[in-house]
């Protein structure tokens, strides 16, 4: 049998209005690292300015030194059929990536708005703490994660405290997995009525040469008793835009906004012909006055793909 592919490339939009535009900072420059538990590192009025100053993404480990006692294990592998066990190194590279490591900086966010921070990767078992708070703990070092920061800020939004503490185990890994914050951070500011983090949901529950059948669904947070209007369109790798749709309605019980589409003759990918669709949306609130406020709408950088047989 031949695989049919589909793919969609996700992205969102703004309505042209100032007031709910969705930002994105990295937070790359003026981190403080140490390396060793530091407990106290949590507090706001505690004292880094003796750690090293480093720029994220940062990996503590890939500066050595070398050694294979780093990774050393006296061991018989059974699926070798060894049957007495000898000294054995070097399956993570000898580099000495086990134990605790601390990062902190500050930074300034809205202090009406609704504030993300966003980890792309940190090798592991990841706190975060704002101003001497627990904003969540993430123990898997190979996914990115986000934390809701809004109710963690201070007063004017200004020089906010944020520390990370990371620790990787013993005998945690059969290979190097890395250590430290080793992909980017990213601040994230929208609304109060927002499309949180990874809001959208992108499927094709049929694809085949004749159609294509497409669902979207977008969460949608505190929008209350409000309505709802998104705005979508799918545009074909040609440019035009083959379905489109404009709905409204109330969010009830936070249930996804749900929007079905069908695409007739849809160009499938191949390796040959690396056909790439797009989706695009804009979401608002409608208030009881009539006027449309868009809604912060998360960019997706995903790609979203769907396999299906004929």
């Amino acid at each position: 049998m031949r695989k049919t592919i589909l793919i969609f490339s996700c992205c969102a939009f703004f309505a042209l209005a100032a007031m709910a535009q969705r930002t994105e900072a990295l937070l790359e420059k003026n981190w403080k690292f140490t390396k060793g538990d530091v407990p106290e590192a949590t507090q706001t009025n505690f004292d880094d300015s003796k750690w090293e100053t480093v720029t994220i993404p940062h990996d503590w480990a890939i500066f050595g030194p070398f050694d294979r006692n780093n990774d050393l294990q006296e061991v018989a592998v059974t699926q070798d059929l060894e049957k007495q066990a000898s000294v054995k190194t070097g399956r993570t590279g000898g580099l000495p990536y086990v134990g605790v490591g601390w990062y902190r900086t500050a930074f300034d966010a809205s202090a009406d708005k609704q504030v993300t921070l966003v980890f792309d990767g940190a090798m592991s078992e990841a706190r975060v703490y704002v101003n001497g708070k627990e904003a969540c703990f993430w123990p898997f070092g190979y996914n990115s994660f986000h934390c809701d920061v809004t109710g963690l800020l201070n007063a004017d939004g200004k020089n906010n405290v944020l520390a990370v503490r990371l620790e990787n185990r013993p005998q945690s890994s059969r290979w190097y997995p890395g250590a430290g914050l080793y992909r980017n951070v990213r601040l994230v500011t929208t609304e109060r009525v927002h499309v949180p983090v990874w809001g959208t949901q992108l499927t094709t529950p049929h694809v085949s040469a004749e159609y294509a059948s497409v669902r979207l669904r977008t969460t949608i947070r505190n929008a209350g008793d409000a309505d709802v209007r998104i705005s979508t369109d799918i545009i074909a790798p040609d440019g035009k835009i083959v379905a489109r749709k404009d709905n409204s309605r109330k969010i009830n019980h936070g249930q996804p906004f749900e929007q079905n589409f069908l695409i007739n003759a849809p160009s499938l990918w191949s390796p040959e012909t690396p056909y790439l669709y797009k989706v695009q949306n804009s979401a608002y609130r409608l208030t009881a006055f009539s006027f449309n406020y868009p809604l912060n709408y998360e960019e997706e950088n995903h790609r979203y793909m769907e396999v299906s047989y004929v």
